[in-house]
């Protein structure tokens, strides 16, 4: 038990310094092959800081445990509003100014939306797993579309001025953003097998484990990056994060799992429990940030009214082990 536990310490932690220098790598990179910062910021940061939600759930899926996937999947996105932005809203009240993750929070309900139906009947075949993915296709397409198109939006600003705080030099980029791939695969498996393991000896299930260790682990590299941004008065890239990421976590997080591992019986609790609580993250995001009568606010109570519904979430999940 105690080696199982301490490879999800270390694979945590590897995890997120791994992340780190992935996202700074790829973005560097893109930087030299001369990308507008609009265009790195949406794409290749947003892709970036799903990455260890999607490398996570490609182990879990090949080693067969695709309930510990979409506990990921679902859990990262109730941790992505509920921690995230609660925490970095509690720090400092946002505002959102961009047009365009405005238009992004929209979306992030129909796909949650979506997710839901796919549910419904109690599992996700590998057709329809494709078919999220298909979507993801669909929404990186519109996202390069939408970031060459918005150069003028506050969020452009906001993304250059970030990337061109701290120029790395190209072979440096490349080497980082190799190497931070590489430890993003070795922490991965670690935290996948530790968790497992400690699933296995506790007698809990894999998707309470993916729900809670290994989503908030798979989402502090989103809290860290967010409230470096909130702190420099980058509120729309630390909705950005947010909105992008669970976007991603939908389609191409749960639609990879599904395609590696079809999920033929899935839990009734995801339904009645996981799937509700996302979407009541997703509804409370949307109308805080997306603002009826202009621009969209998070204060510091509605922060409060998030972190008090995640801890709330998690009761439930400690009831629901203690109970079973």
């Amino acid at each position: 038990m105690l080696l199982p536990m301490l490879a999800i310490v270390v694979g945590v932690i590897l995890l997120l310094w791994s992340a780190d220098r992935f996202i700074d790598g790829a973005a560097a990179v893109a930087v030299h092959a001369g990308l507008p910062p609009l265009l790195i910021g949406m794409v290749i940061v947003g892709f970036g800081t799903s990455a260890p939600e999607i490398v996570v759930s490609i182990m879990a899926a090949v080693d067969g445990n695709p309930d510990l996937a979409l506990g990921n999947a679902l859990g990262s996105n109730i941790y992505n509003i509920g921690l995230i932005i609660g925490v970095t809203a509690l720090i400092m009240p946002m505002a959102v100014h961009s047009k365009i993750i405005r238009r992004e929070l929209p979306l992030l309900f129909l796909f949650g939306l979506v997710a839901g139906i796919l549910f419904w009947n109690g599992d996700l075949t590998r057709l329809e797993s494709w078919g999220l993915l298909a979507s993801f296709f669909g929404l990186m397409g519109w996202t390069t579309w939408t970031a060459l198109k918005g150069q003028k939006d506050p969020l452009s600003a906001e993304t250059e001025q970030t990337l061109g705080e701290e120029p790395m030099p190209k072979s440096k980029a490349v080497f980082w953003l190799v190497v931070g791939l590489g430890l993003l695969l070795v922490s991965s498996r670690m935290l996948v097998w530790g968790a497992v393991s400690v699933a296995s000896a506790l007698g809990v299930s894999d998707l309470i484990i993916g729900l809670t260790i290994v989503a908030l682990g798979t989402s502090l590299p989103e809290l860290a990056s967010s409230i470096m941004a909130v702190r420099k008065g980058e509120h729309d890239i630390a909705i950005g994060n947010v909105v992008g990421s669970s976007m991603f976590n939908l389609l191409a997080v749960v639609g990879i799992a599904g395609v590696i591992t079809p999920m033929d019986a899935l839990s009734p609790e995801i339904m009645l429990r996981d799937w509700p609580m996302m979407m009541a993250m997703i509804v409370g995001l949307f109308i805080m940030g997306y603002g009826f009568r202009g621009e969209g606010r998070i204060n510091r109570f509605e922060a409060s009214v998030l972190l008090m519904a995640l801890l709330g979430y998690n009761g439930w999940l400690v009831n629901t082990v203690l109970t079973a």
